[in-house]
C-alpha cells in the first residue's frame, strides 16, 4: 500500500536531519516511525495521549 501526504516545512526538515544523522533515507525513517506508533503497547500510547492532552488542555481551551 502506498500512502501520500504533506509534512509543513518543519516537520520536513527535522525528518531530513534525523534521516542524515541516522544514515538512512527519509522515506525508511519515515515508514520505521510509523511502524513503532503501531506497534506501541496500548497502554503506553494511551499514557502519552492523556499526558499530551492534559499538557495542552489550557490551549485547547483557547482555541476551541
Amino acid at each position: 500500500m502506498k500512502l501520500s501526504f504533506d509534512l509543513t516545512e518543519s516537520q520536513n526538515r527535522k525528518l531530513v536531519a534525523a534521516a542524515k544523522r541516522l544514515g538512512i533515507p527519509r522515506e525508511e525513517l519515515a515508514k520505521a516511525a510509523l511502524d513503532d506508533l503501531l506497534h506501541r503497547p496500548e497502554a503506553e500510547f494511551d499514557a502519552s495521549l492523556k499526558h499530551v492532552l492534559s499538557k495542552n488542555e489550557d490551549l485547547y481551551k483557547r482555541l476551541s
